[in-house]
């Protein structure tokens, strides 16, 4: 994985126009106020041996991690933001996209409030679906996290 060609990515979508209707965005989507996009993805995995997903997720986590680590040198440190909370109030509250969508993807996100944009980012590994590949995800939005 390219570190440095995702960090360029994130950099783009944080000033970037935010599109009015949701949507296709290259290897990811749009949504009102924001973007998820996927910076990398497994090829595969959820036709192959279901021993192989633990070790791939591993993997990801460890993309995800070394990038949170350069985010963390920019914005600050942040604890790890738990998406279980959130995907158990999707059951009795109205939870916003992106958020709504990468709680059901991921388990838990890296979360930073950048400075003089007023958009967040996020950063997640979404591994939460064994049907589904592993994908390394970015979000971008101007909707606060709920």
């Amino acid at each position: 994985m390219d570190i440095a060609r995702h960090l360029a990515l994130i950099d783009e979508l944080c000033f970037r126009p935010f599109p009015a209707e949701h949507g296709p965005e290259g290897e990811g989507e749009r949504v009102p106020g924001g973007f998820a996009v996927v910076l990398a993805s497994s090829q595969d995995l959820c036709t192959r041996d279901p021993a192989e997903r633990a070790p791939t997720v591993g993997e990801y986590e460890t993309h995800r991690d070394a990038l949170r680590e350069h985010l963390a040198g920019r914005w600050g440190e942040t604890d790890p933001w738990n998406l279980q909370t959130v995907l158990l109030r999707t059951e009795r509250e109205e939870i916003p996209e992106p958020w709504a969508g990468l709680c059901a993807h991921a388990r838990m996100a890296h979360l930073w409030a950048v400075e003089g944009t007023g958009r967040w980012v996020a950063l997640a590994v979404a591994d939460r679906d064994p049907a589904d590949e592993v994908r390394l995800l970015a979000v971008v939005t101007e909707i606060d996290p709920p």
